[in-house]
């Protein structure tokens, strides 16, 4: 029994047809598939250090805003705290030329009070010589 040749014709088509299958299709693809795969691996790492650098620089930018505000709140402090020891020493200046002036005025009020009181004494007794020579007539 001797095979047919037809059969060897067709293993030889096969065997051939594979060959350029896999050389001209197949290869091909694969190496395609290949660098998209490296290209998703880079691009996968290029997202992961981009973010890893979002964080950091996310990071310094709230520790930067953190010492700015605490800064900002320590001059607030500072020129509240110096606004109102400036009101305090306004105030007791204020109160110590209030005290200063009422203690003059009541010194002259109570000069004024005394010389009005001296003048109505000494008025009074020559009112008093006035009215007795005009009600009764003569001098008293």
């Amino acid at each position: 029994m001797i095979p047919d040749l037809s059969v060897l014709w067709v293993i030889f088509f096969v065997l051939l047809c594979v060959f350029v299958l896999n050389t001209l299709i197949f290869q091909p693809i694969l190496r395609v598939t290949e660098a998209r795969q490296g290209a998703v691996q880079a691009a996968k790492t290029l997202a992961e250090t981009a973010a890893q650098k979002a964080a950091s620089a996310s990071a310094e930018y709230d520790h930067t805003l953190n010492a700015a505000r605490t800064e900002v709140y320590r001059q607030m402090d500072d020129t509240r705290r110096a606004a109102l020891d400036r009101r305090t020493a306004l105030i007791d200046e204020t109160k110590r030329q209030v005290e200063t002036e009422i203690a003059g005025a009541t010194t002259r009020v109570a000069t004024e009070a005394a010389a009005a009181r001296d003048t109505i004494d000494r008025e009074a007794g020559a009112m008093a010589g006035a009215i007795v020579d005009r009600v009764l007539g003569r001098s008293a």
